[in-house]
């Protein structure tokens, strides 16, 4: 059933575009955040803060899902591609598990057989901008001149008309961001479940992501990984296979999103 997330998205859109339409939004504030949380252990969540919980809340972003239901959300940034996102694919189509791939302009030109088959399996694509900038040092035109430009290459490459979710490159944003996204149909999705992953050289072992995510793992996770990292696409199966014994399972963003909809 995930694997239909096109009309989800469409129905999300127009709920979400209504809704902001009736809200006066509040002055733009030109402050950038940079997204931060202390990670969870022992099953439960971690915190992002109050200031945090406040902002997403106000202008309909995710940063996880129910801290009661053991589901999971499997997201994955991808800036370049460096050999390892083939076999992160081929775990999740024989897990049959559901993620969303946040991609760049260079990643949507370089891999575009990848992100094809990301499409084909069901996954959905993210909007992490087409040139990976500091959007919060964007002016308004150029801010949604990143989206739509990733939008369209998008389109182009692929057929998909357009994304619904958006994610800050580096976690960098601001209330303006949110809400000139919002406005335009695009809901942003940031994370509680995140390590240092990124490093394309790293010599760290699939024990080291493995622990990590375990370590973190509870009710309503929404995970950050970085497709760039041997550790974690050797990670990912024992990862998943355990999360699942433990009573998990892994749902998509439009789960998320439809849910908390109908709350």
């Amino acid at each position: 059933m995930w694997k239909h997330h096109i009309f989800g998205l469409t129905i999300c859109a127009i709920i979400f575009t209504i809704a902001f339409s009736f809200v006066k939004p509040n002055v733009a504030n030109a402050n950038a955040y940079h997204w931060g949380f202390t990670k969870g252990k022992d099953g439960k969540p971690g915190e992002v803060g109050a200031k945090f919980e406040t902002i997403l809340s106000e202008n309909g972003a995710f940063y996880r899902g129910d801290i009661n239901k053991k589901v999971i959300y499997l997201t994955f940034d991808s800036g370049f591609e460096n050999g390892f996102t083939e076999n992160i694919l081929d775990t999740l189509k024989e897990e049959n598990v559901p993620a969303t791939f946040f991609l760049t302009g260079h990643y949507l030109t370089s891999a575009t057989d990848l992100v094809k088959r990301m499409i084909k399996d069901g996954h959905i694509i993210g909007n992490h901008s087409y040139g990976h900038p500091d959007m919060s040092k964007l002016s308004d035109e150029a801010l949604v001149d990143e989206w739509h430009k990733f939008d369209n290459k998008l389109k182009e490459l692929t057929g998909i008309k357009r994304t619904y979710y958006v994610r800050p490159p580096k976690g960098i944003f601001s209330e303006r961001d949110l809400r000139i996204g919002n406005e335009l149909g695009y809901t942003h999705i940031f994370w509680d479940t995140a390590f240092v992953d990124w490093h394309a050289d790293s010599g760290v072992g699939w024990e080291y992501a493995y622990d990590e995510l375990m370590g973190q793992l509870h009710p309503g996770a929404l995970i950050l990984l970085h497709t760039v990292a041997k550790h974690n696409a050797d990670a990912l199966p024992k990862f998943i296979q355990d999360a699942k014994k433990e009573g998990y399972e892994f749902g998509s963003l439009d789960d998320l999103v439809m849910d908390s909809l109908f709350e």
